[in-house]
């Protein structure tokens, strides 16, 4: 069972707050989580994934460390591929995971490690790689970690990147679909106790977006499928979906997740999913 303690044990006045990366203790004491768990899903779930937002003081805070990333690396891509992404290996540089002790001396700060002038760039690919992504490709060819700056979700959510050294998508898919697929992403839900909302509720949802000055008519919800294109958007994202259910079983878990679309990516040049995983025996005291 995952418990987690009260919010008195997170007092804002008692918690230090740094600067750059933050910690598990920063974020549930100085970043409350504006979202519930169904309202992430329902973002989700809307095909506008622009509502799914950071903590505006927390992107400040992510904008001026990717400015210091970006003096020392040359760019936010060259920092990942040359120092965060670790292919094929467990993620022991996160500061969100349960296993961090933020009285050990930091493992590695990424304004000091490696020369920024040496780039390494993406491990060439073998003669035998895979095409694209498949739910039993070889984790030499993934990386997952936590993400760095999560989303403004609860404490009970775990927020998670799978970065790809091949690409998601399959070579041959309907035009329309990978039209669709580039316009408004692609996404899903493995093990939840309840469906996502519809985007017919999103009007009743947008008081958590008021703080991001959201109203109903800046929404881009996708248009609706007919049967024909909602099968070929599954068969699409099936593997990935199984992929998820494998990494995050839905016995233990639930999970949404998504590819953005490319408009807005944050590191268009390096694929990855964004997964939002609850463990289903979580309690907070």
């Amino acid at each position: 069972m995952t418990v987690i303690t009260s919010k008195q044990s997170f007092d804002p006045e008692t918690v230090p707050l740094g600067k750059g990366r933050p910690t598990k203790d920063e974020l549930i004491a100085h970043y409350p989580a504006k979202f519930t768990w169904t309202q992430l899903k329902a973002f989700i779930n809307s095909g506008d994934l622009r509502l799914l937002k950071r903590d505006k003081k927390l992107q400040e805070r992510y904008l001026e460390h990717t400015k210091a990333l970006k003096a020392q690396f040359g760019s936010i891509t060259n920092y990942l591929i040359n120092h965060r992404l670790q292919w094929g290996k467990v993620d022991t540089l996160s500061m969100l995971s349960p296993d961090y002790d933020p009285s050990l001396k930091p493992q590695w700060d990424p304004l000091t490690v490696g020369n920024p002038t040496t780039t390494k760039g993406l491990p060439t690919l073998p003669p035998d790689a895979p095409k694209y992504f498949t739910a039993d490709v070889p984790l030499q060819y993934l990386f997952i970690m936590y993400n760095d700056w999560p989303y403004s979700v609860p404490p009970e959510i775990e927020h998670f990147l799978v970065w790809s050294r091949v690409p998601f998508l399959p070579e041959v898919i309907p035009e329309t679909v990978r039209q669709r697929v580039g316009h408004y992403g692609l996404w899903g839900f493995a093990g939840c106790s309840e469906p996502p909302q519809t985007p017919s509720t999103l009007p009743s949802l947008l008081g958590a977006l008021s703080e991001w000055g959201i109203t109903l008519d800046m929404l881009k919800i996708p248009p609706e499928c007919s049967a024909e294109e909602e099968a070929s958007l599954e068969e699409t994202g099936k593997e990935i979906h199984a992929f998820i259910k494998n990494r995050w079983p839905q016995e233990e878990w639930e999970t949404g997740w998504f590819v953005n679309p490319p408009s807005i990516q944050s590191v268009p040049e390096l694929p990855h999913i964004h997964v939002f995983a609850k463990r289903k025996d979580f309690v907070t005291r």
